[in-house]
């Protein structure tokens, strides 16, 4: 079998390290001894991309802000399905993981961040959205591990009562917040009613063919 070879390092703004890893065709990111996430493994985060779009399917030059480039499935998914009027905000914190996208990992991303319709924000989603208003009309959240983080603390707050509000605020009316999450979490659902939107739970593998670990998306109506 072939080693690992560890391809580049990135510190997390706030504390934390990101360590890029390859194996043949197969690419990893790790934060310490976890996995974050692993280019065979799509599925889910493909799946945060397609569910949302049918909810929003029927909105007029749709906008979403993705949350988190990683390696680009939920970006590759949704213009897939977007129209050509539709705009996609990506939204990564860490400046290498987008040097990442157009370097070592260029033939996974195939080009998407030039697609016309994408525009990078190298930045903290969080605060994108608290200054956004009725912009989106969907906002896909694939940061850290989901509610239960384990990057930084500061992505806690994406998934509190203050930063739901705030993501509500930002959509527009009828759109969607969509969580990905590495399992679930009946407080965070809940979290979510109280903050007065719909909380749909939709169990997903990780893998395409209905296999791999089960992580949890959440698909919550403004």
């Amino acid at each position: 079998m072939l080693p690992w070879i560890q391809l580049d390092t990135a510190a997390i703004p706030g504390g934390g390290e990101l360590r890029l890893k390859s194996r043949g065709t197969e690419f990893s990111i790790m934060l310490g001894t976890n996995e974050l996430m692993n280019s065979r493994l799509s599925g889910s985060e493909e799946a945060l991309a397609t569910l949302a779009f049918e909810r929003i399917s029927t909105h007029k030059r749709p906008h979403i802000l993705i949350g988190g480039l990683g390696m680009g499935f939920t970006l590759r998914a949704a213009l897939a399905i977007l129209p050509a009027d539709g705009k996609i905000t990506i939204a990564e914190l860490v400046p290498a993981v987008v040097d990442w996208a157009r370097g070592p990992m260029a033939e996974i991303h195939k080009g998407s961040l030039d697609d016309p319709r994408v525009t990078v924000h190298v930045g903290d989603v969080g605060a994108l959205i608290a200054t956004s208003k009725g912009q989106f009309d969907a906002i896909l959240l694939d940061v850290d591990n989901g509610p239960d983080g384990l990057t930084r603390e500061e992505n806690d707050s994406l998934y509190s009562h203050d930063g739901i509000r705030k993501s509500k605020t930002a959509l527009t009316r009828g759109g969607i917040l969509g969580i990905w999450s590495s399992g679930p979490d009946p407080r965070f659902t809940r979290r979510l009613r109280d903050c007065g939107l719909t909380a749909e739970e939709i169990p997903t593998r990780a893998g395409k063919t209905g296999r791999g670990m089960k992580h949890m998306i959440w698909m919550a109506k403004a």
